[in-house]
């Protein structure tokens, strides 16, 4: 039996005014040899950008269908609406009315185990984005799309895509042969000191280092802003936790009296984290040291707003900040390279401080991304790509050469 053949579909919708006149855009690509295979768009009248990019996804799904309709396959939608892939991959709710029958549109039109999805920065979605735009010229005009006007594949240059991860980085069968094959084929430079033998090389070799200095990260418990996915940052209102956050607070006070390792206890300036790390300190009997650079990012006009409502009306700065480190939220926010700045000289600092030692640093959910992203020499946009629940631990230790090591992410056992 063949295996199914990979697609992707990359879809997009936009509407000038939100709302005002909208369109979208879709493409069918084989994974393989990056042929595109369909291309759909349309102009629907005035709608929101939500809808016009949810339109986008059904056109491209029934694309699929259309194209492959007695046979099995494996389709990945990569789209630049994090409002999307998030809704359709299960973890945000979808309250809005409007959304939620295109939602379960989309989610019938083919088995749920065919379909992944993963969002995208807007600059990798050209080719949908500029289908979309076509769509609405055309409608502006007072027509309809017509394939054989279309340029969009003209700006969308194509090289075959990279197949979708089988399992997490670096676990993968033929990444661990590579490292064993570069250190086995690992050749000195230069003799050994008065033995003249070559030095070994490879983890047989590795000096002994101490102990690391090891922090464990802890986010806080919910406040009331966690459970409606709101942003909320430094610049906002500060809640305190809710009966659930306490409630997480004390399991993991209770979790870490077990374990026993906690030396340190540093916390975050906002009242959710210090009222977190006041429930383990007080089960631990350590005081708790203040850390202004372990403060969540400054969300600007945001703060406060649902992901939805943000997009509805910052829709341009939004779409900058998704695809940009460097962009900031509206308002006079933090970027996201202006918080890892922050957060690897707080990081810094307290390696230096915390040598050998184990220090809990209870923070909020982009420091903990962010170190772990360093941790792990990842590119910014990982940052979307992690999961951290309220109250969960993650891990990271720092050698004295310099190395870290990610030994734990988004633990929530303790929670259970």
């Amino acid at each position: 039996m063949s295996a199914p053949r990979q697609l992707v579909v990359e879809a997009d919708g936009g509407s000038r005014g939100n709302p005002g006149p909208a369109g979208y855009g879709a493409v069918v690509i084989d994974q393989e040899s990056a042929q595109v295979l369909a291309e759909a768009a349309e102009y629907i009248g005035v709608a929101s950008n939500n809808v016009a990019e949810y339109r986008g996804l059904i056109a491209g799904l029934t694309a699929v269908r259309d194209l492959f309709p007695d046979t099995a396959v494996r389709v990945r939608v990569r789209m630049d609406s994090k409002l999307v892939v998030e809704q359709m991959s299960g973890r945000w709710k979808i309250k809005h009315p409007d959304m939620k029958p295109l939602a379960a549109r989309a989610a019938e039109i083919l088995p749920a185990a065919w379909v992944t999805y993963e969002w995208i920065p807007r600059a990798e979605n050209k080719h949908a984005d500029r289908l979309a735009n076509e769509a609405m010229d055309a409608g502006k005009r007072g027509g309809q799309w017509e394939p054989s006007s279309s340029t969009a594949a003209l700006d969308a240059p194509r090289t075959a895509l990279a197949p979708e991860p089988a399992g997490p980085p670096g676990d993968a069968a033929a990444g661990a042969a590579k490292v064993r094959a570069a250190m086995a084929s690992a050749r000195p430079t230069a003799a050994a000191p008065e033995t003249g033998t070559a030095p070994q090389v490879g983890w047989g070799s590795a000096p002994d280092l101490g102990a690391p200095a090891t922090f464990v990260l802890l986010r806080h418990g919910e406040t009331v802003l966690t459970p409606e996915k709101r942003f909320s940052g430094s610049g906002g209102s500060d809640p305190e936790l809710s009966a659930t956050g306490r409630h997480q607070a004390a399991c993991a006070a209770k979790a870490f009296a077990a374990r026993g390792t906690v030396q340190e206890i540093v916390s975050s300036p906002l009242r959710r984290c210090r009222e977190t790390a006041a429930a383990v300190a007080d089960r631990l009997g350590l005081e708790v040291r203040i850390e202004e650079g372990l403060r969540e990012t400054d969300f600007g006009a945001w703060e406060g707003l649902t992901f939805a409502e943000v997009r509805e009306r910052f829709g341009s700065d939004l779409s900058a900040w998704l695809a940009s480190p460097d962009a900031a939220p509206t308002g006079g926010g933090e970027s996201f390279a202006e918080v890892a700045e922050r957060v690897a000289a707080t990081r810094d600092r307290l390696i230096a401080a915390y040598a050998g030692r184990t220090a809990l640093l209870v923070t909020h959910v982009t420091p903990i991304k962010t170190l772990v992203r360093l941790a792990l020499g990842a590119p910014p946009e990982s940052l979307f790509r992690m999961e951290l629940a309220p109250a969960s631990v993650s891990t990271v230790a720092y050698y004295a050469d310099g190395n870290p090591s990610l030994r734990l992410l988004n633990d929530t056992s303790h929670l259970r």
